[in-house]
């Protein structure tokens, strides 16, 4: 049997990762500014949670959630407490896309409707339901093709009055998007969209699954708006590679036993992970960091030549280039030694860890820098 060949390789095979380093079998070494797609929020291999995670190995790894498992209401209130949202309850499961999955349920659920809007550029996830509010046809198949999902046009308030009505169920959108080219919401979009759906009863939904965790310079990103939705998705950083996500849900949508459910979610092992990440997030002020560490790294990118715009908050950034954005990311990788990421056909990605220092923002910009001279 050979693998399902749907992933297009880079022929590099790493063994080994450290912080903001990564090396491969030759012993090659690399700077990761990418963390697997936000993955590593803490950075990799991080002391603190391979020993918690080392020690929960040894006492048990895994039992469903029909037992009492302590470390999921620990972590609910770290999350509570850490992103300003200790009224609200969570429940947790395996992705990004799983948790989009039941935030769409529970407002369907709660409000009696199925109609959703999501917006241009949006990705959401491959499952049936978040592929079906992602703005891609090639990745939606005709089983997940929808007549109940409206887009709008992403960042525009003219329009959301006519385009979200007492129909929908919910809301759905990114507090800045990411497969979008890092497309940052504004203020006053955010603001209209909580109060046109606080005006039709549809539930506003904020995709938080890669601009979450910190990686703003806020817990979450919408919280520079100063609006509350009704509910958040979480996963990516949550865990720093250990695979889990999460659904933060307000006091208004009320729970009841089998109306949500789940395997995996939130099991021992994921908890651990999920606690370790915050204890580090506090103890080392690293949302502190991404917001000062990203503020750098974007005044110094507005003054290379070849940028063409610079968008973003904290660790979350696109770099708009004037010419194709593949040759610069290859020549970076195989030249320059450094992971980035990508997004559309002129815009670089960075979404490195939460505990990126100046010294490797500088070294990125000096081989920026040196790719784009060439």
């Amino acid at each position: 049997m050979k693998l399902f060949d749907v992933y297009p390789l880079y022929d590099i095979e790493l063994v080994k990762a450290q912080g903001s380093r990564v090396w491969d079998k030759q012993g090659q070494e690399y700077v990761d500014l990418y963390g697997g797609h936000a993955v590593i929020s803490i950075g990799h291999s991080h002391p603190y949670y391979v020993a918690k995670m080392t020690e929960q190995m040894s006492r048990i790894g895994f039992y469903s959630n029909s037992i009492i498992i302590s470390g999921q209401e620990e972590l609910a209130e770290k999350v509570g407490r850490v992103s300003g949202y200790a009224d609200y309850t969570l429940f947790l499961t395996n992705s990004g896309a799983e948790s989009n999955e039941n935030a769409l349920k529970l407002a369907s659920f709660h409000t009696g409707r199925k109609k959703v809007v999501a917006f241009t550029k949006a990705f959401h996830g491959r499952t049936a339901g978040a592929v079906a509010v992602t703005d891609n046809p090639s990745i939606v198949a005709p089983i997940n093709s929808t007549e109940h999902v409206t887009f709008l046009p992403f960042n525009q308030v003219e329009g959301l009055i006519e385009g979200i009505t007492e129909e929908h169920a919910a809301v759905i959108v990114e507090g800045i998007q990411g497969v979008g080219g890092i497309q940052v919401a504004s203020d006053a979009f955010l603001q209209a969209l909580r109060e046109r759906c606080d005006a039709t009863g549809a539930q506003l939904i904020l995709d938080s699954v890669q601009c979450g965790y910190g990686r703003s310079g806020q817990f979450f990103s919408h919280q520079f708006a100063g609006i509350h939705p009704d509910i958040m998705t979480t996963a990516k950083g949550m865990g720093n590679g250990f695979p889990m996500g999460g659904v933060l849900i307000a006091p208004h949508i009320k729970a009841s036993y089998g109306l949500l459910g789940t395997t995996f979610g939130g099991n021992h092992l994921a908890c651990v992970a999920g606690n370790a990440v915050l204890d580090v997030i506090e103890q080392e002020n690293l949302i502190q960091n991404a917001a000062k560490t990203g503020e750098y790294l974007m005044q110094h990118l507005q003054g290379i030549s070849g940028v063409k715009e610079v968008r973003g908050r904290g660790l979350m950034i696109g770099i708009e280039l004037e010419e194709a954005v593949g040759p610069i990311r290859d020549a970076l990788l195989f030249k320059e030694h450094i992971f980035c990421g990508y997004a559309g056909k002129h815009t670089l990605r960075l979404l490195p860890s939460l505990a990126m220092d100046k010294a490797l923002a500088d070294r990125f910009l000096t081989s920026l820098q040196t790719v784009l001279s060439k």
